[in-house]
């Protein structure tokens, strides 16, 4: 009996141990989650780790630790035992710190909501914008279709151009609202996710903005990377095509 006692207070003493060294500190609730399993994850060379996880059984609430030394990307994932085809994966960007998510079962992604980062609240900020552009993307893609089938070759190059503005447009938003934040890492992170195959002088422009201890972070170490191999393609590619000529 006294060896059991003594092992249930290694291993609380061990946990709490963990707990106390951990930088993050995310909690909160699921309304209408009576079983399943969350787990709080983040990419490493493409593939999701998990960096904690919890059991539900009839107790909504959650409470998750991690070691998170700068600002990044991670994800709330629930894995679902009694609930219909709902959202199952939550995107968020965390910080050192406390952050609270609050949601729903029913409307897992789209009715979260977060505290306690700076950089989450312009993500959101952010994505409001480019729904917008999503939407009007959509509508001139169906319209697109449309002319197409009625084969009206003016139509076809007033949509197609169309299209091509808004594309021009979105990536300058992008361009704007990431060198307009630039002392925050959702910078060089928007840089990298959203426009990656811009013209690279917009991701130079958007580097050389960057406040120096965002240079240093994981998304403006991963964008200078980047920039690096688009410029050494680039002229690669450059180089192909003057031979190419020339023969």
């Amino acid at each position: 009996m006294r060896i059991k006692i003594t092992l249930l207070i290694i291993c609380l003493t061990t946990l709490i141990g963990c707990n106390r060294d951990a930088d993050f500190v995310l909690t909160g609730k699921i309304n209408g989650l009576k079983k399943g399993t969350i787990y709080l994850q983040r990419v490493e060379d493409t593939t999701l780790i998990n960096l904690d996880s919890l059991i539900v059984n009839g107790d909504s609430e959650f409470e998750f630790y991690a070691k998170l030394k700068e600002p990044q990307i991670l994800y709330l994932t629930l894995e679902k035992v009694d609930a219909f085809e709902y959202d199952d994966r939550i995107m968020f960007f965390a910080e050192p710190g406390e952050m609270t998510l609050n949601t729903s079962l029913k409307n897992f992604e789209s009715q979260a909501a977060i505290t306690g980062s700076e950089n989450q609240l312009k993500l959101e900020e952010y994505n409001k914008i480019i729904h917008r552009f999503n939407d009007e993307n959509l509508d001139l893609i169906k319209k697109s279709f449309e002319v197409r089938k009625q084969e009206t070759e003016d139509s076809i190059i007033y949509y197609d151009q169309k299209l091509q503005n808004l594309t021009k447009r979105k990536y300058l938003y992008t361009v704007n609202f990431a060198m307009n934040n630039k002392q925050h890492e959702i910078a060089p992170y928007l840089a990298i996710s959203e426009i990656f195959d811009a013209n690279v002088k917009y991701l130079d422009t958007i580097y050389n903005s960057l406040e120096p201890k965002v240079k240093k972070s994981k998304y403006g170490d991963i964008l200078k990377d980047f920039i690096k191999d688009r410029k050494t393609s680039d002229k690669e590619e450059e180089t192909t095509q003057i031979t190419t000529v020339q023969e």
